[in-house]
């Protein structure tokens, strides 16, 4: 049996962020994952807008400095660890992972939400090393290359904008034979000499020696495949909040967000959530670092307030 403070399930930017307010103000801190620590930012390649980081970091040495950190203050981090069932009804929340029974005054809910990743087969060789899930993070890696975005949905139109800055051309495939996105942005990227779009049409494999370099697809509607030289992909298919432990317990958003107010509390007293897996509308490692503070703080002064 583990006692604590404060229990963060989640060892991303906002769950480590958190650990290292909650450490620091000496609370007793335990953070657990599922995984090792560092979430799906260790496996980004290059991080290039992370406030304070000398031009370009690697995702994983980033995440590195916000372990030491948490854990050069006091924190106790218990990665691969599998959650089986979870109880908010008492003073003290309760987790039961397959080797542990934790006990907290306050638990920091920072489980993350994962892009909903390219359906192929060497999705994962290639990950970070030419299939991308966040132009903001890594486009300008893509200065004068030729890229390509899956998807049809907003965030595929407006990061198909945002590639303008940097790539020479940018190939559009969309399963559908129309954009779900605000017709603003649709006539924009229709009208845009960078970009041209292949409709009804599916990536099928990607290879390449290190990096992408050909992708082959197929149009559902001639039946026709084809293969394509490109520099780098860019997935918007859809994201997946890992939210599945909690729904019948907190209040879950239409989308499969938890939701919160502006102190990242939820509807459970003494349950915050923090980063990706909050309902809101960018999310990106700055914001994840910024709810991790908030909730670190908060379930600090929860828990002053019960012993006052």
């Amino acid at each position: 049996m583990v006692h604590c403070d404060v229990l963060i399930i989640g060892a991303g930017p906002a769950g480590l962020t958190a650990a290292i307010y909650a450490a620091r103000s000496k609370l007793h801190t335990v953070v657990i994952d599922t995984s090792l620590p560092g979430g799906q930012v260790a496996s980004t390649f290059h991080i290039a807008n992370y406030p304070g980081t000398n031009g370009v970091i690697r995702g994983i040495d980033l995440m590195e400095n916000m372990k030491k950190q948490a854990l050069d203050f006091g924190a106790q981090i218990d990665d691969m660890q599998s959650i089986k069932s979870i109880d908010f009804t008492g003073e003290e929340k309760y987790i039961k992972t397959d080797t542990n029974d934790y006990y907290a005054k306050s638990v920091i809910i920072a489980t993350g939400a994962e892009p909903r990743k390219l359906p192929v087969e060497s999705e994962r060789q290639f990950r970070g090393r030419g299939i991308h899930y966040c132009a903001t993070c890594d486009g300008a890696l893509y200065v004068d290359a030729n890229v390509i975005v899956v998807g049809g949905g907003t965030s595929a139109v407006e990061e198909s904008l945002f590639l303008t800055r940097y790539a020479k051309s940018i190939t559009i495939i969309n399963r559908s034979g129309q954009f779900k996105a605000s017709r603003s942005s649709v006539d924009e990227v229709l009208k845009n000499p960078q970009i041209k779009v292949l409709w009804n049409t599916e990536i099928k494999d990607v290879s390449g020696e290190n990096f992408v370099q050909k992708v082959v697809f197929h149009n559902k509607e001639t039946g026709e495949t084809t293969e394509m030289d490109t520099d780098g992909i860019f997935v918007y298919i859809g994201m997946e909040p890992n939210v599945s432990l909690f729904k019948g317990i907190l209040n879950i958003s239409e989308y499969g967000y938890i939701i919160t107010d502006n102190n990242m509390s939820t509807n459970v007293p003494g349950v915050f959530a923090a980063g990706d897996i909050r309902d809101k509308e960018i999310r990106q490692i700055s914001t994840a670092v910024g709810d991790g503070t908030i909730a670190g703080i908060m379930a600090e002064r929860f828990i002053g307030n019960k012993l006052a």
